[in-house]
């Protein structure tokens, strides 16, 4: 497995649309893991192939830690959130998905979202707070489930990054001057600062 360099906004190549993966041979597989190996490395929980300047419909996503944090401290950030966790609780993770699309979505939560294309920079943004999802897995088999919780937020997210918009693109055009602003004049942070 390989690490991959994660492309950071404003590269304009996170703002092209994705192509559809019409079938699933080794090499995407093995893309796939990459990207599971890479979003756990850079303590993400969701990337989608565009942030490595891949344009095809893939995503990964795990969540699984933050359930974990969330069952064992009532002092989490995901505890004090009003993000619901019934529903994610029965999905088996990580996700690989092909092809993912909202097949439904229902209710509506604001969450505090972060993103690897923009580290350490964060911002409200409303979205569904319920999900229906269809996508290939990596056997190339059609699946389909309903989510909530932070897997939910972030498989909004990650879908949105293979149809080239950002999360910036959900705030209101001053809080995203002001944000956009404040990368020009600060940058992002190194490895390091970030580990520290």
């Amino acid at each position: 497995m390989a690490l991959l360099e994660i492309l950071k906004f404003p590269d304009p190549r996170l703002r092209i649309k994705a192509k559809t993966v019409s079938s699933i041979n080794p090499k995407l597989k093995q893309l796939a893991q990459n990207m599971l190996e890479t979003m756990k490395h850079e303590n993400g929980v969701g990337l989608a192939a565009t942030q490595i300047a891949q344009p095809i419909r893939l995503l990964t996503a795990d969540t699984s830690s933050e359930l974990q944090e969330l069952n064992n401290d009532e002092n989490s950030r995901y505890s004090a959130s009003s993000l619901k966790q019934d529903l994610v609780r029965h999905i088996k993770q990580p996700l690989i998905l092909f092809n993912p699309e909202i097949l439904s979505h229902s209710g509506q939560v604001i969450y505090s979202e972060g993103c690897l294309s923009f580290p350490s920079y964060y911002a409200d943004v409303k979205r569904a707070e319920v999900i229906e999802v269809k996508a290939m897995n990596e056997q190339g088999k059609e699946i389909s489930f309903k989510t909530d919780g932070l897997l939910s937020v972030c498989i909004q997210h990650e879908i949105d990054h293979l149809n080239g918009k950002l999360f910036i693109d959900h705030l209101s055009p001053i809080k995203a001057k002001k944000l956009k602003e404040e990368i020009k004049k600060n940058g992002y942070p190194t490895r390091k600062q970030v580990k520290n």
